[in-house]
């Protein structure tokens, strides 16, 4: 009796791992894109379907070829120091991307732009960009617009598939090659001799005043 239900067990047991996989092989061959897929085809509803965000960055892998941009490839997967994608632009600049294929409700954060901005020196690259599938936060856009950093979001990315699908390519490079929003403020501040003073933290500040008061044995009013 005991051997029957073991027999049992493992029969169901096998019969599940099958349909799991015939499952999850139906569910890859729905969303997944073919290997030899029309670029034109593919629309942002398409995008918004990939299984995961290295799909996004071969479909920007395979776009910036067939616009005939050159020195592009597609960095390794691990260790990449912050870029998906390497182009030379129009005017023989390198330019270093990261792509984020986010849902349309999910913002892309400040981490963005920090990483791919600071990838820029070790690929010799003199201008950086994120393309993404969603909007930016405001943090982002303002360390973008600080660093120069080149910001494509969801609206961006729907006009170039659209000009793309048109054929029309000088239109899809204007929109990635335009010079990003820049805030020029905090770039004159920085070759300005007088250091201007900084939002900081002031309670931290009051703490640590008062902490290094009573070391030395002075009284501090507890409010300074």
């Amino acid at each position: 009796m005991g051997i029957f239900l073991i027999l049992i067990f493992v029969v169901i047991l096998i019969a599940g791992l099958f349909g799991y996989k015939i499952h999850n092989k139906s569910k890859n061959e729905s969303q997944s894109l073919p290997e030899n897929h029309d670029l034109k085809a593919i629309s942002i509803t398409d995008i918004d379907n990939m299984l995961d965000g290295s799909e996004f960055e071969l479909y920007l892998y395979r776009l910036f070829i067939e616009l005939g941009y050159s020195g592009v490839y597609k960095t390794v997967g691990s260790r990449d120091f912050g870029a998906d994608i390497v182009f030379t632009d129009r005017q023989g600049i390198r330019n270093v991307i990261q792509a984020k294929r986010y849902s349309v409700d999910n913002p892309v954060g400040i981490s963005a732009v920090q990483e791919v901005f600071s990838c820029m020196r070790y690929y010799k690259a003199r201008k950086s960009m994120v393309i993404a599938t969603a909007r930016f936060t405001e943090a982002c856009e303002t360390l973008a617009g600080i660093n120069h950093v080149k910001l494509l979001d969801r609206a961006d990315l729907i006009k170039i598939i659209e000009e793309f699908k048109r054929d029309d390519i000088q239109a899809v490079k204007d929109v990635i090659e335009t010079e990003p929003r820049m805030i020029l403020e905090s770039w004159s501040e920085s070759t300005n001799p007088v250091l201007h003073e900084i939002r900081k933290d002031y309670k931290a500040e009051r703490f640590v005043k008062r902490v290094m008061g009573n070391r030395n044995g002075e009284k501090m009013p507890p409010n300074h």
